[in-house]
């Protein structure tokens, strides 16, 4: 396949208004494409290559000549092994070396190509193909039930590897597609409720209410001796935790995959705030660090060699109540709505966020957020990507201040701006930010500093109400920020959806 095909359907996805209209176009290129390929155009559309990180940043990339060939010559194969290349230069003269990678890349490429090349290799697709829609263009195109390839996606965590799979082998293949000790899956995550009435709904069934912890989401793998834990991005944090890994040979069965969350433990054996969990949870030297990070976990999805993904969450309770029982979440099952805010109010008290309200019934499903896992915090906090930033005055001239934040457009477009805050920056803040915003900078327009939509930031609000001051028709009442969601990508970040629901009930008028 030519890479300029890949381009091209990166064009039709930014011109497309809708989500059908984006998957429709991604599913045409699928059609056309051997699956090898399609697995890595999957990963070129969603602005995320097999390599990861290049090494390759703005400066070598003003300095790389614009695609100036006269017809596509360049395969997708060409341009991944060309990122291969720059992702195993190290050492003296590796940026030499990269330089002329890129320039010998974009001396192949056309012009529409190399306009690709930049957003790819700067992470900024912003053309509204996001996993969920390449999945359901895969299967679209290969005629499969969407649900049976988002299942194998999450049980591999490989985009690139479902894809290929879907199109090489269809139904029969995505079935084979089993759970793998110590291999990442990925996880299950809740949607937002105003209240725990909401999250439990009208029915009379009884639900799990668990504590909701301000920590660090981690997956933990074990057979026999060997131990993995990876984070919710599916990062393999290992070396990191001495401490998670000696807890995990201790436990009674061998072979198990736990999903749970770390949190930071003070002296007095108190829950640390997020970001000093996050401060050790960064650190390589954990013997040299007062913190202690212990595991709480929630939910079980392989014991002693039986997959349990399928399986509902009241067995799987029951289960990893016999594999971790010192370690499980604190929680009570209800369906008396008095009873889940009485957990609420105590489990709030005693330093954690809020409650986790879960369907008893429910499997365990990853992907997009569902009416299964539903989460009550007593604040309303969202988690929102920083799109821009307004230089400072008085102290804090120097820093980039105030804040543009976006929601996520749940039908896969670029974030939706929906309001602005300075508050709640301590100077730590405010210099880290600068840092990190400067290193992410795609433009200026007189004070303001656009930056790669990359950051996950949460911000605590009063509410929303509508607004026409900003596309999405709403805007925040009062935001100010409480941390910066180092854990979390900006796939992840709440939807416009989610920012509206916020408002039931208590919206005002505003201009």
């Amino acid at each position: 396949m030519l890479f300029d095909d890949v381009a091209a359907t990166s064009a039709a996805v930014a011109a497309a208004s809708g989500r059908g209209a984006k998957t429709d176009a991604i599913a045409d290129l699928f059609r056309r494409a051997d699956p090898a390929d399609a697995a890595i155009a999957a990963t070129f559309l969603v602005g995320d290559p097999r390599q990861g990180r290049t090494g390759v940043g703005w400066a070598t990339l003003r300095d790389a000549p614009a695609g100036s060939a006269a017809a596509p010559s360049l395969a997708v194969g060409d341009v991944d092994e060309s990122l291969s290349r720059l992702a195993s230069t190290s050492g003296p003269g590796s940026q030499a070396a990269r330089r002329a990678v890129v320039a010998d890349l974009f001396a192949r490429a056309t012009a529409r190509e190399g306009d690709f090349l930049r957003r790819l290799l700067m992470a900024e697709m912003r053309h509204g193909a996001l996993d969920a829609v390449v999945l359901d263009a895969a299967a679209r195109a290969a005629d499969v039930p969407v649900a049976a390839v988002r299942r194998a996606a999450m049980l591999t965590g490989d985009l690139g590897r479902t894809v290929a799979i879907t199109l090489g082998a269809g139904s029969t293949g995505l079935a084979a597609v089993g759970l793998e000790v110590g291999r990442p899956v990925m996880p299950m995550l809740a949607s937002p409720a105003t209240d725990v009435a909401d999250a439990l709904g009208t029915g009379p069934a009884p639900a799990a209410v668990e504590a909701k912890l301000d920590g660090v989401r981690i997956q933990l793998h074990r057979r026999g001796d060997d131990v993995a834990v990876f984070t919710r991005n599916l990062n393999d944090v290992t070396a990191r935790l001495p401490e998670v890994v000696a807890l995990a040979r201790s436990l009674p069965v061998d072979v198990f995959v736990l999903d749970g969350e770390l949190v930071g433990i003070s002296a007095a054996d108190a829950p640390q705030a997020f970001q000093d969990t996050m401060s050790r949870f960064g650190r390589d030297d954990a013997a040299s660090s007062p913190t202690v990070l212990r595991p709480h976990f929630f939910d079980v999805l392989h014991a002693g060699g039986d997959d349990l993904v399928d399986e509902p969450l009241a067995m799987r309770r029951d289960v990893l109540a016999e594999v971790a029982s010192h370690y499980v979440v604190d929680g009570t099952v209800t369906a008396d709505p008095a009873a889940a805010a009485r957990f609420l109010d105590a489990t709030v008290a005693a330093g954690n966020e809020g409650v986790v309200i879960k369907a008893l019934a429910s499997t365990y499903a990853a992907g997009r957020r569902g009416e299964s896992w539903r989460k009550v915090k007593p604040v309303h906090t969202l988690d929102l990507v920083v799109l821009a930033a307004e230089w400072g005055h008085g102290r804090r001239t120097g820093f980039l201040s105030n804040l543009h934040l976006g929601a996520r457009d749940p039908t896969g477009g670029p974030p939706v701006m929906v309001g602005k805050t300075f508050k709640g920056l301590t100077d730590a803040m405010l210099a880290s930010q600068t840092e990190a915003l400067l290193a992410r900078e795609a433009g200026r327009d007189g004070i303001v500093v656009f930056v790669r939509p990359e950051l996950v930031v949460e911000v605590a609000v009063d509410g929303v109400q509508t607004s026409t001051r900003y596309p999405g028709g709403v805007a925040l009442r009062f935001a100010r920020v409480r941390r910066y969601r180092d854990d979390k990508p900006a796939a992840a970040a709440d939807t416009l959806d989610a920012v509206r629901a916020l408002g039931a009930g208590t919206v005002r008028r505003s201009g």
